[in-house]
């Protein structure tokens, strides 16, 4: 069941040192401004998904699952297939997490995911339609978040990217009166890029990648900027209400190239060791 996180009020002697120690280059657990936490990958975890992953950036731990079946398309778009993320926080993710409807932030963040992957053109869906109006292939990207210990945009993303460069699918096969059969051949499915997000938060006047839980809970504001492998950036996320300069923007987009290859070499390395070529 989705879950509704509790704000976290930092104390402000807290936020005091945090702020102190950000303006000098340096955070509280010692990392660098521009320092992302352990990144680790775990592809195939789901024996009955098409495609999965597990994913850990410091403490936090997301696992996400691909069902790949055939659907009706939407009207508007009848000559492409259906993609479709969706977040689930888990009670056991925080201590702030409790049952009940998706909160604002839980489909904030299966927006911003999804936004990524289909702005990337990751996944071409004309090229999962069947037969056009008809029949497509409908992609389901399942997450459950096990522990939020912050960044989750970055930690769902790489999950749900990491699936589906997993993903095997049946291949089809068109009876004579135009039934469509799933044969028990499986081939990989196809994909064009890796999109990669790079969280920054703002506090003070510093701006700092792959904020923790206790560092969310203290910023000012926050900015995802989503690149592809050719260093463009396709998709972007401002969140809380603090403005942003134009150089800190211009700073976010610059380091979110850099910081995107360096996670997309991991999601790649993570893949290929599994079995499956990118």
């Amino acid at each position: 069941m989705p879950a509704v996180k509790k704000s976290y009020i930092v104390e402000e002697v807290r936020k005091l040192q945090m702020n102190e120690q950000i303006s000098k280059g340096k955070r509280l657990d010692g990392r660098g401004l521009l320092d992302y936490r352990p990144i680790k990958i775990e592809t195939n975890v789901i024996e009955k998904a098409n495609g999965s992953a597990r994913v850990f950036i410091g403490n936090s731990q997301v696992v996400a699952g691909i069902k790949v079946q055939i659907g009706t398309p939407f009207p508007d778009t009848p000559d492409k297939g259906l993609l479709i993320v969706n977040t689930e926080l888990l009670p056991l993710s925080s201590a702030q997490a409790e049952p009940g409807p998706p909160s604002e932030d839980a489909i904030e963040l299966s927006r911003v995911v999804d936004r990524g992957v289909r702005e990337s053109k990751m996944v071409d869906l004309s090229t999962l339609a069947i037969i056009p109006g008809k029949k497509v292939r409908a992609i389901f990207a399942d997450v459950a978040v096990l522990n939020d210990d912050g960044n989750l945009i970055d930690t769902v993303s790489c999950a749900v990217v990491s699936a589906l460069l997993s993903t095997k699918i049946p291949k089809l096969e068109a009876s004579d009166d135009d039934e469509i059969i799933e044969k028990e051949t499986m081939v990989s499915l196809t994909v064009s890029d890796i999109p990669v997000p790079t969280t920054f938060a703002k506090i003070g006047e510093s701006m700092f990648v792959d904020p923790d839980f206790e560092e969310e809970s203290a910023m000012d504001a926050r900015l995802t900027l989503t690149t592809t492998k050719s260093g463009a950036i396709c998709a972007g996320q401002k969140g809380l209400p603090s403005g942003l300069t134009i150089e800190q923007v211009k700073h976010v987009a610059a380091n979110s190239v850099i910081k995107g290859e360096e996670i997309r070499k991991i999601i790649k390395k993570a893949v290929s060791e599994n079995g499956k070529k990118t």
